[in-house]
């Protein structure tokens, strides 16, 4: 999909890793939760914003408490999900 490596948890994308940051599936619910940490934006990959999916700078992959912060909020809401 994104040309990196994806995490799941029970079947679901839960997040992933990409050349430049990652990404976090939080759902639209925990996106401006998750907006308000830095280094978090909008996934855009086709220039077209994912609703629920966000995008990671490389300082914030590297920042365990950030990235914890926002893993989270995306454990929170695939967590929920049913399993596939």
């Amino acid at each position: 999909m994104f040309g990196g490596l994806c995490f799941m948890l029970n079947g679901n994308m839960l997040c992933g890793v990409h050349n430049g940051g990652g990404m976090f599936r939080v759902g639209k619910a925990n996106e401006d939760a998750a907006l308000d940490v830095n280094g978090v934006s909008p996934l855009a990959f086709t220039g077209k914003k994912m609703g629920g999916m966000l995008d990671v700078d490389d300082d914030l992959m590297a920042d365990d408490a950030r990235r914890a912060q926002v893993l989270a909020l995306a454990v929170e809401f695939v967590g929920a999900l049913p399993a596939k």
